[in-house]
C-alpha cells in the first residue's frame, strides 16, 4: 500500500514544531543570560520523558486496567489487526481490551515492535465490524507515524521549562537568590518559564491534533473505507453523551491516546483538547474520500 501524505497537513505540523523549536531556543537564551546551570534538570526531566517514553506501553496499559488478550480469545480482533498491520507494513502489535462502558481505543509503544492496540468493550458493543475496523486504522496509523515519539520529543524543552518554573517558585518563596534586587532573578525565571511552558503546551495541543488528522487520513487510506470511520466517529460520540459522568472520569487520564476523549462535564481538558472537533475531522474525511473516489 502506498502510504500517501498530506502535503498541507505536513506543512502545518512542521510549522507548529518550527515554533516550537524558536520558542525553545529563545527559553534556552534566557537561562543563558541569567546564568542559570540547567543540567541537573534537563539530565532529570530527560531521564523522566526517557522512562515515560520506554515504558509508555506498561504505564498506558496499567492506567486503562487494559487485559493483553490472546488470538483464542478474540481471534475476530486479531484477524482484524493483523490484517491491517500486513497493508502498513508494520510487525503485529499485541492486542488489549479494556472493560469499561466507555467506547474508545488507544494504541501506545515506543515503536511498532513494542506497540499494543487496545478497545474497550463499550467499543466492541457499539461499533460493527467494518466500523471497528476503521477505528483500528486510526490507531495502527499512529503506530506507523511513530507518534508517541514525535510528541515525546516535543514535549522535552516544555517538561524542562515546567520543573524549572517550580525549582524557581520553590526559589522565591524560601527567600533565596538575589536579596539586593528583591529576588527579582527567581521572579523573572519562574515568569519565563510560566509562559514557555503555557505556549508549547498550547503548541503541543495543536500539533496532537494534527497528528489526530493525519491518523485519520490513515484509517482511510488502510481501509479503504472512510465513510465506516465517519460512522465510528459518530456513533462513539454520541455513545459518549449517555456514558455517565463517573466511567468518563475513570478513564479521563487516558484522553490524549484515544480516538476521541472522554470528557466529563467538570474538566478543563475540554478548553485544551488534543483532539479536533468531530465535524472538522469528519469534513477531512469526506474530501479524502472524494479524492480516492471512494464517496
Amino acid at each position: 500500500m502506498v502510504w500517501v501524505r498530506d502535503t498541507g497537513l505536513t506543512i502545518r505540523m512542521f510549522a507548529t514544531m518550527a515554533l516550537l523549536a524558536l520558542v525553545y531556543l529563545a527559553f534556552l537564551s534566557f537561562l543563558y543570560a541569567y546564568g542559570v546551570n540547567i543540567t541537573f534538570i534537563a539530565v532529570f526531566a530527560g531521564l523522566f520523558l526517557f522512562l515515560q517514553y520506554y515504558y509508555s506501553d506498561k504505564l498506558v496499559l496499567l492506567a486503562s486496567g487494559a487485559r493483553i488478550v490472546s488470538e483464542s480469545e478474540a481471534p475476530e480482533l486479531h484477524a482484524i489487526v493483523r490484517r491491517l498491520a500486513a497493508n502498513a507494513g508494520l510487525p503485529m502489535p499485541r492486542v488489549a481490551i479494556v472493560d469499561t462502558p466507555v467506547p474508545n481505543a488507544f494504541a501506545t509503544g515506543r515503536n511498532p515492535k513494542n506497540a499494543v492496540v487496545a478497545v474497550t468493550t463499550g467499543l466492541l458493543r457499539t461499533l460493527n465490524a467494518e466500523e471497528i475496523e476503521a477505528v483500528l486504522g486510526h490507531e495502527l496509523s499512529h503506530i506507523k507515524n511513530r507518534d508517541v515519539m514525535v510528541l515525546t520529543i516535543a514535549s522535552f524543552i516544555s517538561t524542562i521549562a515546567w520543573f524549572i518554573m517550580r525549582w524557581a517558585m520553590f526559589m522565591g518563596m524560601w527567600g533565596y537568590g538575589d536579596r539586593r534586587e528583591n529576588n527579582l532573578g527567581p521572579l523573572a525565571i519562574f515568569v519565563i518559564s510560566a509562559v514557555v511552558w503555557f505556549v508549547s503546551f498550547l503548541l503541543i495541543r495543536a500539533l496532537s491534533r494534527y497528528r489526530e488528522f493525519a491518523a485519520d487520513a490513515g484509517s482511510a487510506l488502510l481501509t479503504r473505507n472512510p465513510k465506516a470511520l465517519i460512522s465510528a466517529l459518530l456513533k462513539i460520540s454520541g455513545r459518549m453523551d449517555r456514558v455517565s459522568s463517573d466511567a468518563k472520569k475513570e478513564v479521563e487520564g487516558l484522553n490524549a491516546f484515544f480516538i476521541i476523549p472522554a470528557i466529563s462535564g467538570e474538566s478543563l481538558l475540554s478548553l485544551f483538547s488534543t483532539h479536533p472537533p468531530i465535524e472538522k475531522r469528519i469534513e477531512r474525511l469526506e474530501k479524502l474520500s472524494r479524492e480516492l473516489g471512494l464517496y
